[in-house]
């Protein structure tokens, strides 16, 4: 709250990493940033507390803003001049945030009705994840319309929901211990409101993953699949929906089986890979499977096994499950615990020898998830895409780099410095040309770096390939309000050789000599005074730095030259 509050438009939060990858942290006045080092162990605390010791001194200089989230139990490890600025939160009361979160979900209620013994329980010991889950509970009560139509109805389901489940789905395996059964009863867990028939399907293929014998019951001699689903608790929709009769009784299905049966975990993963090829699971029940699949990895302490799933499902798989894979990482790279951990296994894939449809993947999560965040670290993550992949992979993970360099000035300076260090290839100057481009740049690019690049462009490339770029510079500069900065920086490129500033020279003469670009609209006309007075400024600072100190003179006169008459 202490960021989001900053009254600052378009200023987004960023969260550093606990130790920075590389490249310098660079701020600009009011950005905002966020540390949290709410996981780091007394290991590793020591080289994260330098790192905030750094970022500190950078964000005061910068008039930027950092908060910064600590270990609970390392206090006697803090740096002592960090101490004073530490505020404890404490724990905020329970019933106001519960009452919260049932107004923001539009949920009526009177203040008497919260007054029952299991809410006080709850208000006092729950962490307030558990009370924001019981208000969507309240509320999934409420739009089920399964459950009555006042408040107290829809509370109770949702206590219980909440708290009775667990020993309910125990008491029920007790009842029900044939495999058959029991794999019928995770699978419709699994795949809830998806047609019965596929719940039924995906119980077979569980029952083939464990390695279980089919039921001995031959054709109609077994009990029919309406029979099996009512003796497990579990309906069938008007239109064949699996349907549990007690609210998030699915959910407490699901979480006992993770919890319970950990030596299957790993056959529960293998189970649901095959489970997402089946032909008779639509688009929305596989993103359902594959959020319950994750939301039980996760608690459980596996997040290979989603990684594992990312990766089968882009192995020759010619981009179908593309989409599925996509959605997996999304929710590992969200998860709170193990953000940071698929941010590493994202870098550890694109530093590798990987699949086309793998590529494509790490190139949307890093644009659109990673880079959220984490903009810095999503760069990297592109670059090494941009540079290690080919064909349409390849293509994608530069769009995307551009994307996110166009957008942030750190990244901009970075991705700038990396390229302009080293001797420009074909490749790594088509790059710096593009990103180079006024016309989707949403920021001012840094002075410096915008100076670096386009030097690397002027002295080793072939005119033709920057002069359109350049041309575009001077119109976006013809359509701004005044300001010499930018074409000073261009100027300051060229500087110290002369055959650069003549190129350079030439150049500019033939922009001012063009025809100037037709009205279009919502692009502001160039004025022909405009144009006249941004070539004189190129032209006359030209001159003196090839000493020659000219009188008057006209772009014209030295168009075919180069040189001043």
């Amino acid at each position: 709250m202490l960021l989001e509050e900053v009254p600052v438009a378009g200023k987004r939060l960023e969260e550093l990493p606990a130790v920075w990858e590389e490249g310098a942290f660079e701020v600009s006045a009011d950005d905002r940033y966020l540390l949290d080092l709410s996981s780091v162990t007394d290991a590793d605390y020591p080289a994260a507390e330098r790192s905030l010791i750094h970022y500190r001194s950078v964000v005061e200089q910068g008039d930027a803003r950092l908060v910064v989230v600590l270990p609970i139990g390392l206090d006697w490890m803090l740096h002592a001049d960090l101490s004073p600025l530490v505020v404890t939160l404490e724990r905020p009361r329970g019933r106001a945030v519960f009452s919260r979160h049932l107004r923001v979900r539009g949920v009526p209620f009177e203040p008497e009705q919260l007054d029952t013994d299991e809410l006080q329980h709850l208000f006092t010991t729950a962490p307030m994840r558990e009370l924001a889950r019981l208000a969507e509970l309240v509320a999934e009560a409420r739009d089920t319309r399964r459950y009555g139509t006042n408040f107290a109805t829809w509370r109770d389901e949702a206590v219980d929901a909440a708290t009775n489940w667990a020993g309910e789905v125990a008491r029920q395996l007790r009842e029900h211990r044939r495999a058959q059964a029991r794999a019928l009863l995770l699978a419709a867990a699994m795949v809830s409101d998806a047609p019965a028939e596929v719940a039924l399907r995906s119980a077979q293929l569980l029952l083939e993953v464990l390695r279980h014998e089919a039921d001995d019951s031959v054709g109609l001699a077994r009990a029919d699949l309406g029979e099996q689903l009512t003796e497990l608790g579990i309906e069938r929709s008007s239109d064949g929906r699996v349907v549990f009769r007690r609210l998030a009784y699915d959910s407490a299905v699901r979480r006992h089986f993770w919890t319970n049966f950990p030596d299957l975990r790993p056959d529960f993963r293998d189970w649901v890979e095959r489970c997402i090829a089946l032909p008779e699971l639509r688009a929305e029940s596989r993103m359902n499977l594959i959020a319950r699949f994750a939301e039980q990895v996760l608690s459980t302490g596996r997040p290979d096994d989603l990684c594992s799933l990312v990766e089968a499902w882009t192995d020759h798989q010619r981009g179908r499950f593309r989409a599925e894979a996509a959605a997996a990482l999304e929710l590992g790279l969200s998860h709170e615990q193990y953000g940071s951990y698929f941010r590493s296994r994202v870098y550890s894939w694109v530093t590798s020898r990987i699949s086309p449809d793998l590529a494509h993947v790490l190139t949307d999560v890093c644009q659109q998830v990673i880079a959220a965040t984490h903009p810095e670290q999503a760069a990297v993550r592109l670059r090494y895409l941009s540079f290690r992949q080919q064909g349409t992979a390849r293509v994608a993970a530069r769009k995307a780099l551009l994307d996110v360099a166009r957008a942030n000035r750190r990244v901009f300076r970075q991705l700038t410095d990396r390229i302009a260090s080293l001797p420009l290839t074909e490749d790594s100057a088509e790059l710096l040309l593009e990103l180079l481009e006024p016309v989707p740049l949403r920021i001012e690019p840094p002075q410096q770096e915008f100076t670096l690049a386009w030097r690397a462009l002027l002295v080793v490339r072939p005119v033709a390939e920057w002069k359109p770029v350049l041309h575009r510079w001077l119109d976006a500069l013809a359509r701004r309000p005044p300001d010499d900065r930018m074409a000073s920086a261009l100027i300051v490129a060229a500087v110290g050789d002369y055959s650069v500033l003549n190129r350079l020279y030439v150049a500019v003469c033939q922009w001012q000599n063009t025809p100037l670009p037709s009205e279009s609209p919502g692009v502001a006309l160039i004025r022909p005074e405009v144009r006249r007075r941004i070539s004189d400024h190129f032209c006359r600072e030209i001159d003196v730095l090839l000493g020659m100190e000219c009188g008057a003179h006209t772009a014209a006169n030295s168009r075919e030259t180069g040189e001043c008459v």
